[in-house]
């Protein structure tokens, strides 16, 4: 999808979604981080006691740094000191043991309410005065009683001011420095720069490139999401034919002629829309086909260059739409921007019902377009403009086939890279014989209002499938338990699957094996599905043994070096399964 398409539509559904979903927030919104400085200055060769404050809201808490079970991901500070600046001490606070709904045996040690985090920064004396920014991130799971939102990492960046010569310090007024421990935490500098007491993740991470790792094997498939043991078996066998295999629900069951066909038909009844059928014998007249061409076979070409260019600009922005879909796959993943393509959807089924208007032609006379009744040229250019400002009528559908058409080109349906160029064939259908003077269309009436309506039914079908795929993110990322994910990865991987990728990747070169790797998360409900039931299956077992299975926590997709290795692949969210062929 192009940058200017993508733009647009995140600008719309921001316009339209962020009042209605400002309530449910996101796991960013959890923790409100500030910085406070001992005094307004150090002098070069001093030490600066600093404290990054996280503010949690209720009824939130997050990990202590150094959690009671080696499964829970610790909040961790990691600093990143420009040269000649020092961490000589970090201070976590002391945690709060508490039983919760997911834990009533064991306790947990957490944080809550207002959470300060002491740092000891010793300013080399070759500092030159002036402002000074040390780079911090601040990690943490924020919880309630009864679900844990996904691992986030958020900004904890540290401004300092070096004195120079004659400048003086002023204290600070903030009381928080008394509720830190300072001397309790010192530890080394290096140490003090890197996460403490988290756990190594289920994946043993290698400093080899990814596509050095992935050089000697092909993809042969992948997908991703739940998969029965059936479907799973399917999509194993499909990857070695080197098959597609597709979940898309619109292409399920259907074969390439219905696709067209049903695409073609969804174009074609576009003409009989209020907008656009009315207008055809005007558009006619403006590029001279009809009855001013002269001939038929002249009207036939200047209506199907008109027809051609509103096919081919449909057909080139789906191309750049589902293109881009790999690129783009981390925010397809997103339930809040599932919730925002649901809104919108409901947006574009309203102007098909007439409560709101939609319509770009106000444009068309800005373009500047000279006009040259007769000419090729000009009737392939005013097709193409009139496809770009299609009427709203048009528009919401072409903006519904393309969201969709990426969809499910993103979840493995190659077909749908020609959905948007279709469904322009589809709409060009009957421009040359209209061109040619021959009588084929219906005429206007009442009957349109009701074919716009019924694409206004199948928009707000849009709108239900992204609606339910958005709360089915939501639940698979929020409404989980992290520890039963984690200990359902530790089984298999007693099991004989491996945790390292460049392990596994050098095993299966070296016996010349399939590789399976699934990539997982503690946040991931589908992980945990899969884990405790596909595969244990004992018909996936089987299809399984000749394969070296990897399963590889991406913890973290949005950072290195999760997101280097999913961006070898086309990740729209987890759980995700390839497979690889040496």
């Amino acid at each position: 999808m192009s940058v200017y398409w993508k733009s647009a539509i995140l600008v719309l559904a921001c316009i339209i979604a962020i009042p209605a979903l400002a309530q449910f927030g996101g796991p960013k919104d959890i923790i409100a981080v500030s910085v406070v400085s001992e005094q307004t200055g150090v002098k070069p060769g001093a030490d600066l006691r600093v404290a990054v404050v996280a503010a949690i809201k209720e009824p939130y808490h997050v990990n202590a740094n150094k959690p009671l079970e080696q499964f829970l991901i610790p909040t961790a500070l990691t600093l990143e000191p420009p040269q000649g600046i020092t961490v000589m001490e970090l201070v976590y606070p002391e945690a709060e043991n508490k039983n919760f709904s997911f834990s009533p045996d064991k306790p947990v040690a957490v944080y809550e309410g207002e959470v300060p985090i002491g740092v000891v920064l010793r300013v080399d004396a070759s500092v030159a005065p002036g402002p000074v920014t040390v780079p911090g991130k601040l990690r943490y799971q924020a919880c309630n009683d009864t679900q844990c939102l996904a691992p986030t990492t958020v900004a904890a960046d540290i401004a300092i001011t070096v004195l120079g010569p004659g400048d003086t310090a002023a204290p600070s007024d903030s009381d928080v420095f008394a509720r830190i421990a300072f001397g309790s935490g010192a530890q080394p500098a290096e140490a003090a720069q890197k996460p403490t007491g988290e756990r190594a993740a289920v994946v043993s991470e290698s400093s080899i490139d990814p596509k050095d790792l992935l050089s000697a094997f092909s993809i042969a498939g992948q997908t991703g999401g739940y998969l029965n043991a059936q479907e799973f078996i399917e999509f194993i066998d499909a990857s070695e034919r080197g098959e597609g295999f597709s979940q898309s629900t619109f292409f399920a069951g259907r074969s390439l002629v219905a696709i067209v066909l049903l695409t073609l038909v969804g174009g074609l009844a576009l003409n009989l829309t209020p907008c656009v059928l009315p207008l055809i014998p005007i558009n006619l007249a403006i590029i001279g086909a009809g009855a001013k061409a002269g001939s038929r076979a002249k009207g036939f070409a200047l209506g199907g260059l008109y027809g051609l260019g509103i096919a081919l600009v449909y057909g080139v922005l789906g191309l750049i739409a589902v293109l881009g879909a790999g690129t783009f796959g981390t925010i397809n993943a997103s339930p809040w921007f599932n919730f925002a393509i649901a809104i919108i959807f409901v947006v574009l089924a309203l102007a098909m019902f007439d409560i709101l208007l939609i319509d770009f032609s106000k444009f068309q006379s800005k373009l500047g377009i000279k006009k040259e009744k007769g000419s090729f040229i000009f009737a392939f250019l005013m097709g193409s403009v009139n496809a770009l400002l299609a009427g709203a009528c048009v528009a919401p559908v072409v903006i519904a086939v393309i969201l969709y058409a990426q969809d499910a080109y993103a979840g493995g349906s190659p077909a749908g890279l020609a959905l948007p160029f279709l469904l322009g064939v589809g709409m060009a259908l009957p421009w040359p014989f209209a061109g040619a003077g021959l009588a084929l269309l219906p005429k206007p009436g009442l009957w349109m209002v009701r074919v716009k309506q019924a694409f206004g039914v199948f928009i707000l079908g849009f709108a239900a499938y992204y609606g339910y795929l958005g709360y089915t993110l939501f639940s698979e990322r929020y409404l989980v338990d992290p520890a039963a994910v984690t200990a359902s990865a530790e089984n298999l991987a007693e099991e004989g699957w491996l945790t390292s990728l460049e392990e596994g990747l050098a095993q299966a070169k070296r016996e010349s094996k399939p590789v399976l790797i699934d990539f997982w998360a503690t946040w991931c409900k589908n992980c945990l599905v899969m884990n405790e039931t596909t595969f244990q299956d004992p018909a996936v077992l089987e299809r399984l043994k000749d394969f070296v299975k990897i399963k590889y926590q991406a913890e973290q997709p949005e950072e290195a070096p999760a997101k280097d290795v999913l961006a070898q692949f086309e990740y729209v969210g987890l759980p995700l399964y390839v497979v690889l062929k040496p």
